[in-house]
């Protein structure tokens, strides 16, 4: 025979609910209670020292309402009545509660005092908020949180630190918070767990783990604040590891700003190659060329700002080919106004080239005014990418190198790969048979200019992007761009490169040893030994210049 459940009695069935109703209702009673009473009114009314470490209390509860209730004191929301043992908080309504118990208080007790947060207690709170967020969903604010903790942790967090290294995957959330964890234990009483902090923090490249470190070797009296040996040689370990490490990031990131200089230099210079290199005219205008497509991307900014903002974003993508035509079509005007008349005599190409520059200038001063104009960067161009503890590389940089290979790139097909590039080459290998043979020469000379003032053009646009654009922008790439070509090869694209990119990394270099001053003299020292031992350049190619 089937059994079946015998039915309750009904008066059974609503005891069971109300007991239920009650345990839910103390349960909801003492969720505001779950950090006790006493932290609380320690984080009101005790002293700095008193209220840190309530804060690290209250954050390694873990409690839902510990969040809340220090953003509160962070906000200014957190009085207190110390007569009566009570502290008030304000949420954003303006509806006042007891911190402790989470009773609505109605009316508002008189005589409440605000908590005054300094500087110190401000950076202690913001650590402790950051711990309550290592558990959070999103790995940004995980990130964010972990880089927060890493200066204001507190000893009273260590068990909230390694609660979320135990769930944390991300390499980078866990490698801070490893960090932070090994910072904290070393003012840890047991040797073996100071001497395994020290070793973890050799793994850090951060200057601010080293003064940690070196804290340990520092003698208070006639004793060492590190009393034991051990702990001490693998302090010293850690920190000549760490020293290497940063000795590593500044060697890189001198690299970097070398690497960056020479694109911008090639940027500048890749034009001169071009109307000095292969056409052998001396133009002096040059930097005037590449201010122009400076301000060519300003106006193209404005323009997109006013009537598509919502292209902003990509507006130095437009501002390309928009800085190029202008500079080019400049050029041209140039070559068929003046410098065609003045073919075969350099002296006057550079004086008329001259004065041009300047009437660029003043033109510019009475169209945009003296003053430098206002660019902004777009989001993905603003920042950087942290490589190491002392190197990020910003994005703007990195996006002038890579613009920069483009540039070389689309240069190097023009010349090599168009029948424009063929001719300019017959040209400036013999101009004389080169026309023999039915080639144009006026007219690729003028075509020539014009690209080469184009790609100026286009090395402003870049230049926009990291420096300030005035009307003296261009004079401060003329000569350096002259001496990248001079030095490279006259008309060899490839010695440019070679040039642009060798000028940038040995100034950086002899930056970081004697200053900006004494590194440029010292380059231009070299440039002129250099020449005067190989006069033709890094590499060498017949141009009209050469007797035929």
């Amino acid at each position: 025979m089937a059994m079946t459940r015998a039915a309750r009695p009904l008066p059974a069935l609503f005891a069971d609910v109300l007991l239920c109703l009650a345990l839910c209702l103390g349960m909801l009673g003492t969720a505001h209670a779950a950090i006790p009473k006493e932290l609380i009114l320690q984080l009101a009314t005790g002293d700095s020292d008193e209220k840190i470490a309530a804060m690290g209390q209250i954050a390694s509860s873990g409690d839902p309402a510990a969040l809340p209730l220090l953003q509160a004191m962070a906000d200014g929301r957190l009085q207190v009545l110390e007569e009566k043992q009570q502290v008030l908080l304000y949420n954003d309504a303006g509806e006042v509660t007891d911190a402790v118990t989470g009773a609505k208080l109605d009316p508002v007790p008189e005589g409440a005092e605000d908590i005054t947060v300094n500087n110190r207690l401000r950076s202690a709170l913001d650590g402790a908020m950051a711990a309550l967020q290592l558990t959070a969903a999103d790995t940004a604010v995980r990130l964010d949180a972990a880089r927060n903790i890493k200066s204001s942790a507190t000893p009273e967090m260590l068990p909230l630190i390694e609660k979320a290294l135990q769930s944390e995957k991300d390499a980078a959330i866990r490698r801070l918070l490893l960090t932070t964890q090994a910072s904290l234990q070393l003012s840890s009483d047991n040797v073996s767990t100071r001497l395994a902090a020290v070793k973890a923090l050799a793994a850090s490249g951060d200057s601010e783990t080293k003064q940690l470190l070196l804290a340990l070797l520092e003698k208070e009296g006639d004793t060492f604040k590190e009393p034991e040996a051990a702990v001490r040689a693998e302090a010293q370990k850690s920190i000549d590891d760490i020293d290497a490490r940063l000795q590593m990031g500044e060697y890189a990131g001198m690299a970097f700003t070398g690497i960056s200089l020479g694109s911008i230099l090639l940027l500048a210079a890749l034009g001169l190659a071009i109307t000095y290199g292969l056409m052998g005219v001396i133009n002096m205008a040059h930097g005037e060329l590449i201010m122009i497509g400076a301000y060519a991307t300003y106006l193209t900014q404005n323009l997109v700002r006013a009537y598509a903002p919502g292209l902003f974003e990509i507006y130095p993508l437009l501002a390309v080919p928009v800085s190029f035509m202008v500079a080019a079509l400049v050029g041209v005007a140039m070559e068929r106004l003046v410098i065609r008349h003045l073919y075969g005599r350099p002296l006057e190409t550079l004086l008329a080239t001259w004065g041009i520059s300047l009437m660029l200038i003043q033109l510019v001063r009475s169209l945009f005014g003296a003053q430098n104009v206002p660019l902004e960067n777009p989001a993905w161009l603003s920042g950087g990418v942290q490589v190491m503890s002392n190197l990020i590389l910003p994005y703007n940089r990195i996006a002038i190198i890579v613009f920069a290979g483009l540039v070389v790139a689309g240069m190097a097909l023009i010349l090599t790969r168009t029948r424009l590039g063929l001719f300019v080459r017959a040209v400036t290998q013999n101009r004389n048979m080169a026309s023999c043979v039915g080639v144009a020469t006026p007219r690729v000379d003028t075509v020539a200019f014009g690209l080469g003032s184009g790609i100026a053009g286009l090395a402003g646009c870049a230049l926009s992007q990291v420096g300030n654009v005035g009307p003296d922008l261009g004079q401060s790439y003329i000569i350096d761009s002259f001496m990248v070509v001079v030095l490279g090869g006259v008309g060899q694209l490839i010695g440019t490169v070679y040039a642009a990119l060798g000028l940038g990394i040995i100034n950086k270099l002899f930056e970081a040893q004697a200053g900006a001053v004494l590194a440029k003299i010292a380059v231009l020292v070299i440039i002129i030994v250099f020449i005067q031992k190989r006069p033709q350049g890094l590499f060498a190619v017949r141009g009209r210049f050469v007797e035929q």
